[in-house]
């Protein structure tokens, strides 16, 4: 089997999932000329490969469009399978940015072809994805990695990029290198860092903020922010994670677009200080949307990657002896809500019922 021609051969991609993120990096890489092959469930694979991708990709002014790149099924190549997939190696580089409670099955399915799967680069949120990948697959197949640019979704293979920030890959790889070259060749605005651990847990401290509150509450992130009672929450939930950091020996890192530094700060400051810059942090970086705590528990979804951001910092902390209660408590009321132990209607609108679990 053959892949569709392609103008550079310098690396060639397995991109797992036509989600936002896979769609809009493995969508940018083949518009550069890269040879990419995506595995999708197989109920989408006969759609894609009729209409092709769509990536409105129009506010970054340096691709000089007005209107949305269309990837056509030609370009790419899409199996139902990862068996399927593999035929079309051997790969360089794979992109690997499934929900981190994906992670674990999806590593047991990747074990029996782990000999043939190329190194992935991680761009998963939370900080223990790319360790469940080491242990599945051996530590070179995994390249922490981070994406601070906003995407939204309108359908499968359907994008549309709504804030530019760019891409972190972290040094010490033999393809760190490599891949900073070839996504920035996709104006995938890449970067390259020297900590990994730093880089990642900097990415999940912008997550974390008013995340589980707003969808524990049923409140915007802005509604969040202009109650004072909890944007003292934010704060103490923010200081918990960076009291694990500083443990860890983890310097807070700027990312593409994104002065993580100025987020720790504001844990530094007054609250009445902090709140004006902050609010507008939360704000610009959903744009409209609510966060996606909020769209995965009103949507239904069954699982919460809460467990896996906030959870992971009550687990870090319980490690080194760092006390994380509210952290802990937004994780345990989100995951009860999540499972339907409790309705959402407890919660909803009542800020004075989850502030009542914190006393």
């Amino acid at each position: 089997m053959t892949l569709p021609s392609s103008q550079s051969s310098e690396l060639k991609f397995l991109v797992f999932g036509a989600g936002a993120i896979g769609t809009y990096i493995g969508g940018s890489l083949a518009l550069a000329g890269y040879q990419v092959v995506f595995v999708e469930q197989p109920k989408m694979v006969e759609e894609l490969r009729a209409k092709g991708l769509r990536l409105d990709l129009t506010i970054d002014e340096r691709r000089k469009t007005k209107d949305a790149h269309l990837v056509a099924p030609r370009a790419f190549v899409i199996a139902p399978s990862l068996e399927e997939a593999l035929k079309f190696g051997p790969f360089d580089a794979g992109i690997f940015a499934l929900k981190s409670f994906d992670t674990v099955s999806a590593m047991e399915g990747f074990k029996p072809y782990a000999d043939k799967l190329p190194p992935l680069l991680c761009l998963s949120n939370g900080v223990e994805n790319e360790p469940s990948i080491a242990r599945a697959l051996g530590a070179d197949k995994v390249v922490y990695g981070t994406v601070t640019t906003a995407i939204g979704r309108r359908g499968p293979g359907d994008i549309v990029l709504e804030k530019l920030r760019g891409v972190g890959v972290a040094a010490g790889h033999p393809l760190s290198e490599k891949l900073v070259a070839a996504l920035d060749k996709a104006y995938l605005k890449c970067r390259l860092y020297p900590d990994a651990l730093g880089m990642k847990w900097s990415k999940m401290l912008t997550n974390l903020v008013s995340n589980p509150t707003s969808a524990i509450l049923n409140l915007t992130a802005a509604q969040v922010f202009a109650d004072k009672r909890l944007y003292k929450l934010e704060i103490d939930m923010l200081k918990e994670c960076l009291a694990v950091m500083k443990s860890m020996n983890l310097e807070v890192t700027d990312l593409p677009g994104t002065p993580v530094k100025l987020l720790a700060l504001a844990t530094k400051l007054p609250l009445w200080l902090s709140k004006p810059f902050l609010s507008k942090a939360a704000g610009s970086g959903r744009g409209a949307k609510m966060p996606s705590f909020h769209i995965d528990l009103y949507s239904g979804r069954p699982q919460s990657e809460v467990e896996f951001l906030h959870g992971a910092v009550v687990r870090e902390g319980k490690a080194r002896g760092i006390p994380t209660p509210v952290n802990q408590v937004l994780t345990e009321t989100l995951l009860a809500l999540t499972n339907k132990e409790i309705p959402l209607e407890e919660f909803a609108g009542k800020p004075e019922e989850l502030l009542k679990k914190l006393k």
